[in-house]
């Protein structure tokens, strides 16, 4: 008996470094807003345009319910996304780029983003451009990370 809840354990404890690896969070210490605001301002400063700023606990509000904050940006580079695109046209359902910016119930600011290179494996995605690509993408997203949450 052990012996199975040992097995079970490690199976789940498996599944559970498989699911960090794909999602990628940092803590902030600043506001969700603040974090969210440094991110844009970020972007912008790239020469980034953000596609688009969704703000969740706004629009459950909007519909009577509570949500803590918690806000997505979607944003992209043709130059990186299409290669991937162009090897895989499923992975435009991860294209453009998202970055998750919520307060837990703890009141902790936290940004989170899928890693590209998880885009690799989900669509399979093959070839020395396309590597290259999500390599660039990991680090543009460190950086913009990094300057939220800075």
């Amino acid at each position: 008996m052990r012996l199975l809840l040992a097995a079970v354990f490690a199976v789940m404890l498996a599944g559970s470094a498989v699911a960090r690896d794909k999602l990628v969070t940092r803590a902030s210490p600043h506001t969700a807003k603040v974090t969210m605001d440094k991110l844009v301002a970020a972007l912008e400063a790239k020469g980034i345009k953000p596609v688009a700023r969704i703000d969740h606990a706004a629009a459950a509000k909007a519909n009577g319910l509570d949500l803590k904050p918690t806000e997505v940006v979607l944003f992209g580079n043709p130059k990186l996304g299409t290669p991937l695109m162009q090897a895989s046209r499923t992975a435009a359902l991860d294209l453009p780029m998202k970055v998750l910016v919520w307060e837990d119930d703890k009141g902790k600011t936290w940004i989170g983003y899928t890693a590209p290179r998880t885009l690799k494996s989900r669509h399979g995605i093959k070839g020395k451009p396309q590597g290259e690509a999500l390599k660039a993408m990991g680090a543009a997203l460190e950086g913009l990370v990094a300057a939220a949450a800075g």
